[in-house]
């Protein structure tokens, strides 16, 4: 596929797609009172799939006959990691809080350094490394925040198996798992939005998703059923602004931005649904949550920011 300039300037549609992203996890939230998070994930990528059917196979049907082998097991394998991503990102918004959550999966940006040089080629600097410190210390800050108290000039924590065992470590874990996936998932995308247009990659990537995560869904738990309609009125939006808004922006922004770049623009969305945490969920982050939210975004640029925008 030959590349063409883009209608409107990458960097212009990104904001947009952080403000879309941001709204995610409080939509899972208000699923989540009434559906498992596994039947979250699934009908969000299978009512994305469904309604990029209609578009993809009228007007596309010609360049998905012509997508190569390579280029299909790579986009499969871009919706297993994209599968595995929500599975487990979504389900650690059972265990812990909002900010934590997507904190944490938010340090995408630095396994997408990390896997670079091997996928794309490109060098890891020694900013990379300062950064990747400074992020792990401040994801350690903020799994102790959701353990431990501070009062009277000091910190209160349980022993440590206690900690290890708690719903909020298992949540930040499944955070951290959701994070090393999306990176996988950014990689790829970077790779094949040089080849297929937005559209054919999308469909093939969210429908490989939807499939893996309704198996995973009929396996573990059964059909699902019975849910009252305003549920299905979150899976539906949660497939339309995040999703096919937010995601699709940044897949979109995949084919005239660096990987490294995209994933750095991302970090807008751990502020965004913070604040709309705090005012929707009465979820106000504590002093320690909000020390090491700083140290990952800190160490996330520091390890991303000698990696400018490229425009192919």
């Amino acid at each position: 596929m030959q590349k063409t300039s883009p209608p409107i300037s990458p960097l212009a549609a990104i904001p947009f797609g952080i403000l879309a992203v941001s709204t995610s996890s409080i939509f899972i939230r208000y699923a989540q009172e009434y559906a498992s998070s596994l039947s979250v994930a699934a009908f969000r990528l299978t009512f994305a799939a469904l309604i990029l059917s209609p578009l993809v196979l009228l007007r596309h049907r010609e360049e998905l006959r012509a997508i190569t082998k390579k280029e299909l097991g790579l986009a499969l394998l871009s919706g297993g990691l994209l599968a595995v991503h929500f599975g487990t990102w979504i389900t650690s918004l059972e265990y812990t809080t909002v900010a934590s959550s997507v904190v944490l999966v938010s340090t995408s940006p630095l396994w997408v350094a990390l896997l670079s040089p091997f996928f794309l080629g490109e060098k890891i600097s020694r900013s990379v490394l300062v950064g990747m410190g400074l992020a792990l210390l401040g994801g350690a800050t903020v799994g102790i925040s959701d353990s431990c108290t501070w009062g009277g000039g000091s910190l209160a924590c349980p022993s440590f198996a206690e900690f290890v065992g708690g719903t909020a470590f298992v949540g930040d874990a499944l955070a951290l798992g959701g994070a090393l996936t999306g990176a996988g998932y950014l990689v790829i995308g970077r790779r094949l939005r040089n080849k297929l247009s937005l559209l054919p990659y999308i469909f093939v990537v969210y429908g490989m998703a939807a499939v893996g995560l309704c198996l995973a869904l009929l396996g573990l738990e059964g059909l699902p059923t019975g849910y009252p309609p305003k549920v299905y009125l979150w899976f539906v939006l949660l497939a339309l602004v995040p999703q096919l808004l937010g995601h699709s922006t940044f897949n979109w922004a995949l084919r005239y931005l660096s990987a490294a770049y995209v994933s750095i623009t991302m970090l807008g969305e751990p502020i965004g649904s913070t604040i709309l945490a705090y005012f929707l969920l009465d979820e106000k982050p504590t002093f320690l949550k909000l020390f090491g939210a700083i140290l990952i975004l800190v160490g996330i640029y520091m390890a991303s920011s000698r990696r400018q925008a490229k425009l192919n």
